[in-house]
């Protein structure tokens, strides 16, 4: 029991030692994080002794050019320096193209062995990513292409922003960005212009508009017919079942209704039958053009009810929508319509494209911040 009491009880101490341990910055979630952000400090130190390096050979590959050009030949003779450019030609000239020739074999080396540790890590899903994403490294290792090595600076900007470390003030950054935007939406818009001006060449042609038509209406001919019956449904249907009992119908009825009268006034064989009935032919004759009033009407009525409920109107109108959209496409006026559509669509997409949106952003922008001075005044 002794033991036992002696195990569970704490001291001070301990409990406090307990809840540091608890409250140490170094607890097992965050130790792979630090071990992360230390090898990312290593990477980055590394690129910025190799970023030294690089600036350190391109002044010196620089210099070299200048001096040994015609431009520096001639301010020499001005100047009275011409024995010692004649020393720097004869004997640092060579030596130092020679270093440079061992730099561009250090880098070629460094880069392969680069290469192998992120194999080796498996940091890209492919082994040969790594030149693909190292281009201006691999470019950068040809002596014509020297300058495209002062790209790792970006890249090392971009690690610093990513570690937390603000490189450049907010402002230039995001007058960067801006600028970014409208350099590559004005190269976007004029590609963008100089495809519509090819379509509207291609569509001058008559036999390539033809093609067009033909090709784009007969892949969609199921689609346009059963866009068309939806449309015609969805329209004629109520206006059908509204016929039925408007005043247009009614005034058909009495029409057809009228009609039927008077084709039995003048049926001569009908009126001389009823004749020959004594007394009540002539009182069957003056009713029977009153009752085939009103079977006109009648049947009028009915047949306009019975066309208009939607099972037997939605067939029909199923049967108008298909021979609509199996029509003859060898049509001038169909050609017209299309081109006609197919330029004015052109002509709005031009006219949006050739909206320079980074103003707009930029007059945004301005009033944002005259706003916010405003408010603070």
């Amino acid at each position: 029991m002794s033991n036992s009491s002696h195990d569970t009880h704490l001291t001070p101490a301990d409990s406090h030692s307990n809840s540091e341990s608890r409250l140490s910055p170094t607890s097992p979630s965050e130790q792979p994080q630090k071990t992360n952000r230390t090898k990312a400090l290593l990477a980055l130190t590394y690129d910025i002794l190799m970023l030294a390096v690089i600036i350190i050979d391109l002044t010196i590959i620089s210099l070299d050019l200048l001096l040994m050009s015609k431009f520096a030949a001639q301010v020499a003779d001005w100047l009275n320096l011409t024995q010692y450019l004649l020393v720097y030609t004869e004997g640092v000239h060579f030596p130092l193209r020679v270093l440079g020739g061992f730099f561009t074999i250090f880098l070629i080396v460094e880069l392969g062995l680069r290469w192998l540790l992120s194999i080796i890590q498996k940091e890209y899903s492919r082994w040969f990513f790594f030149p693909f994403a190292h281009w201006y490294e691999v470019l950068g290792c040809f002596p014509q292409f020297r300058a495209l090595r002062l790209l790792r600076a970006f890249f090392i900007g971009r690690k610093l922003y990513q570690l937390g470390y603000q490189v450049l003030p907010k402002k230039w950054i995001a007058s960067g960005k801006f600028y970014y935007d409208v350099i590559f939406e004005e190269l976007s818009d004029r590609v963008i212009l100089t495809a519509t001006d090819n379509l509207r060449q291609q569509f001058a042609d008559e036999q390539a508009n033809q093609r067009f038509i033909n090709e784009t209406l007969n892949k969609n001919r199921a689609q346009i017919e059963r866009m068309l019956a939806s449309m015609l449904k969805q329209e004629l249907t109520p206006k059908l079942q509204q016929l039925a009992h408007n005043d247009a119908s009614k005034q058909l009825a009495s029409e057809v209704g009228s009609a039927v009268q008077d084709a039995l006034y003048h049926t001569p064989e009908l009126r001389r039958y009823l004749r020959l009935i004594p007394i009540a032919g002539g009182l069957i004759e003056s009713q029977l053009h009153s009752i085939s009033q009103n079977i006109g009407e009648n049947i009028t009525e009915t047949l306009i009810r019975h066309f208009t409920q939607p099972h037997i109107a939605e067939p029909i109108i199923d049967e108008v929508a298909q021979t609509i959209a199996n029509i003859d496409l060898d049509n001038p006026e169909l050609e017209q319509l299309v081109s006609s559509i197919v330029n004015d669509g052109l002509t709005a997409f031009e006219q949006q494209v050739k909206v320079q949106q980074w103003k707009h952003q930029q007059h945004l922008k301005l009033g944002t911040l005259v706003q916010s001075e405003q408010q603070s005044v």
